[in-house]
């Protein structure tokens, strides 16, 4: 009986950790590596593009970080959905899993500790690191630092993004990225507040399609995760979700009286609402199916 009880206690402890977990921030350009083939069931590996941001027809082609011309996306770049929900990309490592468990799986964080305390990002993952510890999403950022790889000198020509580890200590520094890649840049400072490394707590959830239509990649499972749950006073951000990669999300509804408001969507493929953004604030194109007001 006490083995048993003992034996319950430590499952309960497992299951409370691995519901907690820390963030770091990256971006290094380089191919992800559930961009390769055969990581995990799903519907075709994550997509790459080559310097000049064509997606490339095959994932067999070789990283740009190992001499080869594949390269992570720029439309890999977070944005805000609205104050308190941003969709992106993230490496990850997990407790009691694998990579074929995490490969494009996505994940719905609450920030728990600095300035984005209790806002909340649903991510992707799409990268794997033996160098993360357990339950670790680090959490792809333009202008994050390129960490122990960098591809993005390769990739655009040059680079000139802070630190190695850390990447831009400003806002304005985001302007020396290239220009395909510094609203994911700006993002870090505007909605994340520049919050360093946060703590989070998480839930694995069917992915948005607005996040498979990105990265073209969906687990055969998805559609056995629970949805993501909309944060309380956030509003306008659609969670809907996609079994079969290349969908056109599902659009959240208008800003009213023909204006978007900050952080709203205000474009992209499919979008029917205001295209003109309130007072403040200026229409900027995230990727080719979300523009928001920044």
């Amino acid at each position: 009986m006490i083995s048993a009880l003992a034996s319950i206690v430590v499952l309960a402890a497992s299951l409370v950790s691995a519901q907690t977990g820390q963030t770091t921030r990256y971006w290094d350009c380089c191919k992800p590596s559930c961009a390769w083939s055969a990581k995990a069931a799903v519907s075709a590996p994550v997509r790459t593009c080559d310097n000049n941001q064509n997606v490339l027809s095959s994932p067999d082609t070789k990283s740009g970080c190992d001499g080869g011309t594949a390269y992570t996306c720029a439309n890999n770049q977070p944005w805000a959905v609205n104050d308190q929900l941003s969709y992106g990309f993230a490496a990850v490592k997990l407790s009691g899993g694998t990579e074929s468990s995490w490969c494009c799986a996505c994940y719905q964080l609450t920030f728990t500790s600095g300035p984005a305390s209790g806002k909340q990002m649903i991510v992707q993952a799409t990268n794997t690191g033996g160098d993360l510890g357990n339950n670790h999403f680090d959490l792809l950022m333009p202008g994050g630092g390129v960490g122990i790889f960098n591809g993005c000198t390769s990739q655009y020509g040059g680079w000139n993004g802070g630190a190695q580890y850390g990447g831009v200590s400003s806002r304005a520094e985001c302007n020396n990225l290239p220009a395909a890649v510094r609203n994911g840049c700006y993002w870090r400072f505007d909605w994340f507040q520049n919050s360093d490394n946060p703590n989070v707590s998480f839930k694995q959830v069917a992915c948005p399609s607005a996040l498979t239509s990105i990265s073209g990649c969906t687990r055969n499972d998805n559609g056995s995760q629970p949805q993501p749950t909309q944060p309380s006073g956030g509003g306008g951000g659609s969670t809907s979700t996609s079994t079969t990669s290349g969908t056109t999300p599902t659009q959240p509804g208008g800003g009213g009286s023909g204006t978007a408001p900050k952080y709203g969507q205000c474009g992209g493929i499919g979008w029917t609402g205001p295209t003109q953004c309130e007072s403040g604030s200026t229409c900027t194109k995230s990727n080719d199916y979300y523009s928001q007001c920044l």
